[in-house]
Protein backbone atom coordinates (compact mmCIF):
# COMPACT_ATOMS: atom_id res chain seq x y z
CA UNK A 1 0.00 0.00 0.00
CA UNK A 2 1.39 3.38 -0.99
CA UNK A 3 1.95 5.80 1.87
CA UNK A 4 1.98 9.20 0.18
CA UNK A 5 2.83 10.87 3.49
CA UNK A 6 6.39 9.69 2.78
CA UNK A 7 6.55 12.46 0.17
CA UNK A 8 6.40 15.02 2.97
CA UNK A 9 4.03 17.92 3.38
CA UNK A 10 3.74 21.66 2.77
CA UNK A 11 1.38 24.33 4.03
CA UNK A 12 -0.68 26.41 1.61
CA UNK A 13 -1.65 29.27 3.86
CA UNK A 14 -3.41 27.40 6.68
CA UNK A 15 -3.94 24.23 4.60
CA UNK A 16 -1.44 21.40 5.17
CA UNK A 17 -1.17 19.10 2.14
CA UNK A 18 0.87 16.07 1.12
CA UNK A 19 3.46 16.85 -1.54
CA UNK A 20 1.76 14.47 -3.98
CA UNK A 21 -1.71 15.52 -4.97
CA UNK A 22 -3.92 14.97 -8.00
CA UNK A 23 -4.62 17.10 -11.08
CA UNK A 24 -8.14 16.71 -12.48
CA UNK A 25 -7.55 18.14 -15.96
CA UNK A 26 -7.40 14.77 -17.74
CA UNK A 27 -10.82 13.74 -16.43
CA UNK A 28 -12.47 15.87 -19.12
CA UNK A 29 -12.83 14.65 -22.69
CA UNK A 30 -10.18 14.77 -25.44
CA UNK A 31 -8.45 18.13 -25.57
CA UNK A 32 -9.77 18.84 -22.05
CA UNK A 33 -13.14 19.46 -23.69
CA UNK A 34 -16.48 17.82 -23.14
CA UNK A 35 -17.46 14.96 -20.84
CA UNK A 36 -15.16 12.11 -19.83
CA UNK A 37 -14.94 9.02 -21.99
CA UNK A 38 -15.94 6.92 -18.96
CA UNK A 39 -17.96 8.78 -16.34
CA UNK A 40 -17.89 5.95 -13.79
CA UNK A 41 -14.12 5.57 -14.03
CA UNK A 42 -13.64 9.32 -13.61
CA UNK A 43 -15.56 9.18 -10.34
CA UNK A 44 -13.63 6.07 -9.26
CA UNK A 45 -10.27 7.78 -9.88
CA UNK A 46 -11.25 10.75 -7.72
CA UNK A 47 -12.51 8.53 -4.91
CA UNK A 48 -9.44 6.28 -4.96
CA UNK A 49 -7.17 9.32 -4.88
CA UNK A 50 -8.84 10.48 -1.66
CA UNK A 51 -8.87 6.94 -0.23
CA UNK A 52 -5.12 6.78 -0.93
CA UNK A 53 -4.45 9.86 1.16
CA UNK A 54 -4.52 12.63 -1.46
CA UNK A 55 -5.64 15.87 0.17
CA UNK A 56 -4.74 18.33 -2.61
CA UNK A 57 -6.74 18.40 -5.85
CA UNK A 58 -6.02 20.83 -8.67
CA UNK A 59 -8.82 21.79 -11.05
CA UNK A 60 -10.39 24.64 -13.02
CA UNK A 61 -13.86 25.44 -14.24
CA UNK A 62 -12.44 25.92 -17.75
CA UNK A 63 -11.58 22.21 -17.86
CA UNK A 64 -14.43 20.86 -19.91
CA UNK A 65 -15.61 23.60 -19.36
CA UNK A 66 -17.34 22.94 -16.02
CA UNK A 67 -16.77 19.18 -16.37
CA UNK A 68 -14.05 18.43 -13.84
CA UNK A 69 -15.56 20.58 -11.08
CA UNK A 70 -18.91 18.85 -11.44
CA UNK A 71 -17.19 15.45 -11.35
CA UNK A 72 -15.29 16.43 -8.20
CA UNK A 73 -18.53 17.52 -6.55
CA UNK A 74 -20.36 14.34 -7.58
CA UNK A 75 -17.55 12.06 -6.43
CA UNK A 76 -16.41 13.74 -3.24
CA UNK A 77 -19.04 16.08 -1.79
CA UNK A 78 -19.46 16.45 1.15
CA UNK A 79 -15.73 17.04 1.09
CA UNK A 80 -13.30 15.70 3.71
CA UNK A 81 -12.24 18.41 6.15
CA UNK A 82 -8.56 18.05 5.21
CA UNK A 83 -9.12 18.24 1.42
CA UNK A 84 -7.68 21.34 -0.24
CA UNK A 85 -9.15 22.17 -3.66
CA UNK A 86 -7.09 24.53 -5.80
CA UNK A 87 -8.61 26.07 -8.91
CA UNK A 88 -7.49 28.62 -11.47
CA UNK A 89 -9.13 31.44 -13.40
CA UNK A 90 -8.11 33.58 -16.34
CA UNK A 91 -9.41 31.75 -19.41
CA UNK A 92 -12.58 30.50 -21.05
CA UNK A 93 -13.26 27.85 -23.68
CA UNK A 94 -14.76 28.52 -27.08
CA UNK A 95 -17.31 26.28 -28.76
CA UNK A 96 -14.41 25.05 -30.94
CA UNK A 97 -12.49 23.98 -27.78
CA UNK A 98 -10.17 26.99 -28.07
CA UNK A 99 -8.52 28.48 -24.99
CA UNK A 100 -9.31 32.18 -24.75
CA UNK A 101 -8.04 34.82 -22.31
CA UNK A 102 -10.53 36.06 -19.73
CA UNK A 103 -8.40 38.42 -17.67
CA UNK A 104 -10.67 41.40 -17.02
CA UNK A 105 -11.77 41.88 -13.39
CA UNK A 106 -15.42 41.15 -14.23
CA UNK A 107 -14.40 37.95 -16.06
CA UNK A 108 -12.25 36.80 -13.15
CA UNK A 109 -15.02 37.43 -10.64
CA UNK A 110 -17.52 35.55 -12.82
CA UNK A 111 -15.08 32.64 -13.06
CA UNK A 112 -14.71 32.47 -9.28
CA UNK A 113 -18.50 32.31 -8.91
CA UNK A 114 -18.63 29.54 -11.56
CA UNK A 115 -16.10 27.55 -9.52
CA UNK A 116 -18.03 28.11 -6.31
CA UNK A 117 -21.27 26.96 -7.89
CA UNK A 118 -19.94 23.92 -9.73
CA UNK A 119 -17.80 22.71 -6.82
CA UNK A 120 -20.70 23.31 -4.45
CA UNK A 121 -18.72 25.29 -1.89
CA UNK A 122 -19.12 28.65 -0.16
CA UNK A 123 -15.41 29.41 -0.20
CA UNK A 124 -12.57 28.15 -2.43
CA UNK A 125 -9.39 27.03 -0.67
CA UNK A 126 -6.98 28.44 -3.27
CA UNK A 127 -7.55 30.37 -6.51
CA UNK A 128 -4.64 30.76 -8.92
CA UNK A 129 -4.57 33.62 -11.38
CA UNK A 130 -3.59 31.94 -14.65
CA UNK A 131 -1.57 34.46 -16.66
CA UNK A 132 -1.63 33.82 -20.40
CA UNK A 133 1.94 34.95 -21.18
CA UNK A 134 3.28 32.80 -24.03
CA UNK A 135 0.83 29.96 -23.24
CA UNK A 136 3.26 27.65 -21.40
CA UNK A 137 5.94 30.22 -20.62
CA UNK A 138 5.55 33.34 -18.49
CA UNK A 139 5.88 36.84 -19.89
CA UNK A 140 6.67 39.96 -17.90
CA UNK A 141 3.93 42.53 -17.37
CA UNK A 142 1.92 44.07 -14.57
CA UNK A 143 -0.77 41.89 -13.00
CA UNK A 144 -1.97 44.48 -10.50
CA UNK A 145 -5.47 44.82 -11.95
CA UNK A 146 -6.15 41.08 -12.12
CA UNK A 147 -4.70 40.19 -8.75
CA UNK A 148 -6.44 43.08 -7.03
CA UNK A 149 -9.78 41.80 -8.32
CA UNK A 150 -9.12 38.40 -6.77
CA UNK A 151 -7.85 39.95 -3.55
CA UNK A 152 -11.18 41.78 -3.25
CA UNK A 153 -13.01 38.44 -3.45
CA UNK A 154 -10.66 37.08 -0.81
CA UNK A 155 -11.55 40.01 1.45
CA UNK A 156 -15.22 39.16 0.88
CA UNK A 157 -14.61 35.65 2.20
CA UNK A 158 -15.08 33.80 -1.10
CA UNK A 159 -11.42 32.74 -1.41
CA UNK A 160 -9.09 31.56 1.37
CA UNK A 161 -5.76 31.87 -0.41
CA UNK A 162 -4.35 33.14 -3.70
CA UNK A 163 -1.71 31.89 -6.12
CA UNK A 164 -0.35 32.47 -9.61
CA UNK A 165 0.16 30.31 -12.68
CA UNK A 166 2.57 30.96 -15.56
CA UNK A 167 4.22 33.76 -13.62
CA UNK A 168 7.64 35.37 -13.21
CA UNK A 169 9.39 36.24 -9.97
CA UNK A 170 8.70 39.93 -10.57
CA UNK A 171 4.99 39.17 -10.91
CA UNK A 172 5.05 37.14 -7.70
CA UNK A 173 6.62 40.07 -5.89
CA UNK A 174 4.08 42.47 -7.37
CA UNK A 175 1.22 40.20 -6.26
CA UNK A 176 2.71 39.85 -2.78
CA UNK A 177 2.35 43.61 -2.33
CA UNK A 178 -1.41 43.18 -2.88
CA UNK A 179 -2.11 39.91 -1.04
CA UNK A 180 -0.11 36.87 0.11
CA UNK A 181 0.79 34.33 -2.60
CA UNK A 182 0.79 30.70 -1.39
CA UNK A 183 1.73 28.88 -4.61
CA UNK A 184 2.97 29.28 -8.17
CA UNK A 185 2.15 26.85 -10.99
CA UNK A 186 4.59 26.91 -13.91
CA UNK A 187 5.95 24.45 -16.45
CA UNK A 188 8.95 22.65 -14.99
CA UNK A 189 10.45 19.19 -15.17
CA UNK A 190 13.69 17.28 -15.51
CA UNK A 191 14.59 18.96 -18.81
CA UNK A 192 12.49 22.15 -18.73
CA UNK A 193 14.66 23.95 -16.16
CA UNK A 194 14.14 27.65 -16.93
CA UNK A 195 12.53 28.08 -13.51
CA UNK A 196 15.43 26.69 -11.47
CA UNK A 197 16.06 30.08 -9.92
CA UNK A 198 12.37 30.69 -9.28
CA UNK A 199 11.96 27.34 -7.50
CA UNK A 200 14.76 28.25 -5.11
CA UNK A 201 13.56 31.84 -4.60
CA UNK A 202 10.05 30.68 -3.77
CA UNK A 203 11.39 28.09 -1.35
CA UNK A 204 13.17 30.87 0.54
CA UNK A 205 9.91 32.87 0.52
CA UNK A 206 7.89 29.93 1.87
CA UNK A 207 5.83 29.68 -1.33
CA UNK A 208 4.96 26.36 -2.95
CA UNK A 209 6.03 25.64 -6.52
CA UNK A 210 3.62 23.36 -8.42
CA UNK A 211 5.05 22.15 -11.75
CA UNK A 212 2.82 21.21 -14.65
CA UNK A 213 3.75 18.96 -17.60
CA UNK A 214 6.24 16.80 -15.62
CA UNK A 215 7.12 14.97 -18.88
CA UNK A 216 6.56 17.86 -21.29
CA UNK A 217 9.24 19.02 -23.72
CA UNK A 218 11.47 15.93 -23.64
CA UNK A 219 13.44 15.20 -26.80
CA UNK A 220 13.40 11.58 -28.07
CA UNK A 221 16.96 11.14 -26.84
CA UNK A 222 16.12 12.45 -23.38
CA UNK A 223 13.03 10.24 -23.22
CA UNK A 224 15.11 7.20 -24.16
CA UNK A 225 17.64 7.98 -21.43
CA UNK A 226 14.89 8.47 -18.84
CA UNK A 227 13.29 5.18 -19.91
CA UNK A 228 16.64 3.43 -19.42
CA UNK A 229 17.01 4.81 -15.89
CA UNK A 230 13.42 3.84 -15.10
CA UNK A 231 13.97 0.31 -16.41
CA UNK A 232 17.08 -0.03 -14.23
CA UNK A 233 14.98 0.95 -11.19
CA UNK A 234 12.02 -1.20 -12.31
CA UNK A 235 9.79 1.88 -12.26
CA UNK A 236 7.93 3.83 -14.93
CA UNK A 237 9.46 6.97 -16.49
CA UNK A 238 6.65 9.04 -14.97
CA UNK A 239 7.39 7.68 -11.49
CA UNK A 240 11.08 8.54 -11.86
CA UNK A 241 10.34 12.02 -13.21
CA UNK A 242 7.95 12.69 -10.31
CA UNK A 243 10.41 11.34 -7.75
CA UNK A 244 13.14 13.62 -9.16
CA UNK A 245 10.84 16.61 -8.66
CA UNK A 246 10.26 15.59 -5.03
CA UNK A 247 14.03 15.42 -4.56
CA UNK A 248 14.58 18.75 -6.30
CA UNK A 249 13.19 21.05 -3.59
CA UNK A 250 10.96 20.69 -0.51
CA UNK A 251 8.52 23.36 -1.73
CA UNK A 252 7.62 21.41 -4.89
CA UNK A 253 4.10 19.97 -4.81
CA UNK A 254 3.07 17.45 -7.46
CA UNK A 255 -0.33 17.25 -9.14
CA UNK A 256 0.03 14.44 -11.71
CA UNK A 257 -3.20 13.90 -13.60
CA UNK A 258 -4.71 10.79 -15.14
CA UNK A 259 -8.06 9.28 -16.01
CA UNK A 260 -6.75 5.75 -15.32
CA UNK A 261 -6.84 3.95 -11.98
CA UNK A 262 -3.67 2.05 -12.90
CA UNK A 263 -1.77 5.24 -13.73
CA UNK A 264 -3.10 6.92 -10.59
CA UNK A 265 -1.63 4.14 -8.44
CA UNK A 266 1.69 4.32 -10.30
CA UNK A 267 1.89 8.10 -9.90
CA UNK A 268 1.17 7.94 -6.17
CA UNK A 269 3.84 5.24 -5.79
CA UNK A 270 6.43 7.93 -6.59
CA UNK A 271 6.09 8.94 -2.93
CA UNK A 272 7.88 5.72 -1.97
CA UNK A 273 10.66 5.96 -4.57
CA UNK A 274 14.04 6.86 -3.14
CA UNK A 275 16.56 7.83 -5.81
CA UNK A 276 20.17 6.86 -5.03
CA UNK A 277 22.86 9.52 -5.45
CA UNK A 278 24.19 7.94 -8.64
CA UNK A 279 20.70 7.87 -10.16
CA UNK A 280 20.20 11.54 -9.34
CA UNK A 281 23.47 12.26 -11.13
CA UNK A 282 22.26 10.30 -14.18
CA UNK A 283 19.00 12.23 -14.17
CA UNK A 284 20.79 15.56 -13.92
CA UNK A 285 22.83 14.52 -16.96
CA UNK A 286 19.63 13.75 -18.88
CA UNK A 287 18.42 17.25 -18.11
CA UNK A 288 21.51 18.66 -19.79
CA UNK A 289 21.22 16.44 -22.88
CA UNK A 290 20.11 18.01 -26.15
CA UNK A 291 18.77 16.21 -29.19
Amino acid sequence: MTDISKSGSWTLGDRKVHRIGYGAMQLAGPGVFGPPKDHATALAVLREAIDSGVNHIDTSDFYGPHVTNKLIREALSPYPDDLTIVTKVGATRGDDASWNPAQKPAELKAAVHDNLRNLGVDVIDVVNMRLMGDIHAPKEGSIEEQFTALAELQQQGLIRHLGLSNATLAQVKEAQRIAPVVCVQNQYNLVQRADDGLVDALNEMGIAYVPFFPLGGFSPLQSDKLAAVAKHLDETPMQVALAWLLHRSPNILLIPGTSSLTHLRQNLDAANLVLPHEVLEDLEAIGKTTA
